[in-house]
């Protein structure tokens, strides 16, 4: 069965440039261009009235901005994904895209498989950090998780989303990608979206050593645990 195509909110204020991705990512099975706006306002009424599965928001947005907006959005949707496309990475910058709820940030100029792989993985839950800003992200998220809490564990660690947890309990279970994606009643491409982007986060290069990491710095939600054979 084929699965609908993902539905998108391309919001660039740059008209060719907007283009350029409009006609990429319509060449790509399963990707859908069903709303465009140019700034901040017009891309809010535009969640307003489209059904949507994934917002694409450059930060550089005339008039309400793009970290505004994408906070705006976040409020009016709290399920509809934010990826921020821009071509800055300071880490003040990331910390703001963090505070207000986007799911991933990809950089301008990057390959259009890149930007590609993203959209799908934020479209399914998981996260997305460009390579470039990996470093200032993980620092965010340790400034953040201290100022938090003072019952965060003070590590490093990255944070994992709760699919990403489950999914890492069973592949440490001994699980190939199909027979997660049987289990966790999701398509097998989707498991491999969720693959990357636990591998991006943990800074490995398989899914063993991923789970071995997880497993030792405790990243996984006990409950997913309790069924899971030692590795």
């Amino acid at each position: 069965m084929v699965s609908p195509p993902l539905k998108i909110l391309l919001v660039e204020d740059d008209e060719l440039f907007r283009l350029g991705l409009r006609v990429r990512l319509e060449r790509e099975p399963g990707l859908e261009i069903v709303a465009e706006a140019e700034d901040g306002e017009t891309a809010i009424e535009m969640v307003k009235s489209h059904l949507l599965n994934i917002v694409v928001l450059d930060l550089g947005l005339p008039g309400l901005g793009g970290v505004d907006a994408c906070r705006q959005i976040r409020q009016l949707a709290p399920n509809l994904p934010v990826l921020v496309l821009t071509s800055h990475t300071q880490k003040a910058l990331i910390n703001r895209i963090i505070e207000v709820g986007a799911q991933g940030y990809c950089i301008k100029g990057a390959p259009s498989q890149t930007l590609i792989l993203a959209i799908q993985s934020v479209a399914a839950g998981a996260s997305w950090w460009d390579s470039a800003a990996t470093t200032e992200i993980r620092a965010a998220f340790e400034s953040n998780s201290s100022a938090m809490s003072a019952n965060v564990s003070d590590n490093s660690a990255p944070v994992l989303t709760r699919r990403e947890q489950e999914i890492l309990a069973l592949i440490a279970d001994g699980n190939t990608n199909q027979e997660i994606a049987q289990m966790l009643y999701i398509a097998p491409g989707t498991v491999r979206v969720h693959v990357h982007a636990i591998l991006q986060k943990l800074d490995v290069r398989d899914r063993t050593q991923a789970a071995v990491i997880a497993i030792r710095d405790n990243l996984i939600a006990e409950d997913l645990l309790s069924e899971t054979t030692d590795l």
